[in-house]
């Protein structure tokens, strides 16, 4: 969704940046936490 790697993602999930939840076996993230991410990500300086 966000364009980034299996790795970029991880390294996300492990610093807090990106919210993720465990359903199983599956790892799924929020889309709050891309939300908030996207709009950290744009705002100037």
């Amino acid at each position: 969704m966000i364009g980034v790697g299996r790795t970029k993602l991880y390294e996300l999930i492990a610093s807090g940046e990106i919210e993720a939840v465990k359903l199983g076996k599956s790892t799924r993230i929020t889309t709050s936490s891309l939300h908030k991410l996207v709009m950290q990500r744009r705002a100037p300086g």
